[in-house]
């Protein structure tokens, strides 16, 4: 039986020019980035080409990308560094009720700290509403945080109003770009972004390695304290091979962007079209027509995630109930929960399935027929 595997949005698999990429400045390149010996400068160089490959995918200056261990990593730095760092120009901070935990948890941590935090609700659509930010802004907002695509349903968010809104207002504005990054286009300067964070394991690249753009004004405090590699602001010895890796995935995913966003929205299209053709009771969560053609996340009535996933992997189908981060917890999601309210059947009953390179036309369509054999099973 053919293992199928839908769910890259919590991970994807690596693409082999990046293993082979990594593999080369494992052997070759063992230099540290910081010693002035040939050794160390060859080391130096493929950093800094990597950090000026990735600026330009976004618009940014080189001197904005800080490496970091991952997209968690940099939302910490973007939420909680920038924080302490503007204390003195305000206390309060606005994000949504559906961010993914590193920002969810961050900002609770910043509550600790005595900052006051807005969580603003989402519509049913999946959207948070930019007027919505606009009452909640005061004149100690210091930092508004959105997530440009969310996790677990793939609604696109409403990244240039938002930036729009704050234009003539002191508060940064960062977005956790993880699942939109590689997939949409991103231009830092005309989307109006302060801060921005990704991870590089979302776009077939390896885990462990992210980056933080930050405005060359805004203002962050360090969270880590040793050495002044990443410009003094996040030290320690620079992971050079996997930031190499990192870089050969944003060269793979950016020159051929639209091509495989159109194949993977054939996936997902081909593979809804399947349950429907079976009968299959389902319903999408998210406003359809403003998601990413990766993520499609589905409620199956009179079904229960614990219940749909198990036989889901029996079956040969990896998929998620939500977050990856949260994979292993049957607790409701509690995206769909700011959706749809806290005692909504969806948010129990939803899977989430993402599409990506481990796909064809052919095991997307098989994949859904094992689901409908599921879903048909468990609700006799």
């Amino acid at each position: 039986m053919e293992q199928i595997y839908l769910d890259h949005a919590a991970t994807t698999p690596m693409a082999e020019e990046v293993t082979k990429e990594m593999t080369t400045v494992f052997n070759e390149v063992y230099g540290n980035p910081s010693s002035v010996h040939s050794h160390g400068r060859k080391a130096r160089k493929l950093l800094d080409e990597a950090r000026n490959t990735i600026a330009l995918s976004i618009n940014a200056n080189e001197k904005e990308i800080f490496f970091t261990s991952g997209g968690t990593e940099a939302d910490n730095m973007a939420l909680i560094g920038t924080a302490l760092a503007n204390r003195e120009k305000g206390n309060h901070i606005i994000t949504s009720a559906q961010e993914h935990h590193a920002v969810l948890h961050a900002a609770e941590q910043l509550e600790v700290l005595g900052f006051d935090v807005t969580y603003l609700p989402v519509t049913e659509d999946g959207r948070v509403s930019p007027e919505r930010i606009k009452e909640s802004l005061r004149e100690d907002t210091i930092l508004v945080s959105i997530m440009f695509v969310n996790n677990e349903t793939g609604v696109i968010q409403p990244i240039r109003e938002i930036a729009e809104i704050l234009k003539e207002h002191q508060a940064y504005f960062h977005t956790d770009a993880v699942q939109a990054y590689g997939l949409l286009d991103i231009d830092v300067k005309q989307h109006g972004i302060d801060l921005l964070t990704t991870s590089a394991h979302k776009i077939n690249g390896p885990k462990g390695i992210g980056f933080l753009y930050a405005e060359e004004s805004v203002n962050i405090n360090n969270l880590f304290f040793g050495g002044e590699q990443e410009r003094k602001r996040r030290p320690g010895t620079e992971n050079v091979a996997a930031v190499a890796g990192f870089e050969k995935a944003v060269e793979l995913v950016m020159e051929n962007k639209e091509e495989r966003n159109k194949q993977y929205g054939l996936y997902k299209k081909m593979f809804i079209e399947e349950l429907k053709n079976r009968n299959i009771n389902f319903a999408l969560n998210g406003e359809q027509d403003n998601t990413i053609n990766t993520i499609v996340n589905i409620s199956f009535p009179g079904t229960n995630v614990e219940q749909v996933l198990t036989n889901l992997d029996l079956a040969g189908i990896s998929s998620s109930s939500g977050s990856a981060c949260t994979a292993g917890s049957i607790e409701p999601s509690h995206v769909l929960s700011a959706m749809f309210g806290e005692n909504n059947p969806c948010t129990t009953n939803s899977i989430r399935f993402s599409f990506g390179e481990a796909n064809t036309e052919e095991n997307s369509i098989e994949a859904a027929k094992r689901v409908a054999n599921i879903i048909e099973r468990l609700i006799k």
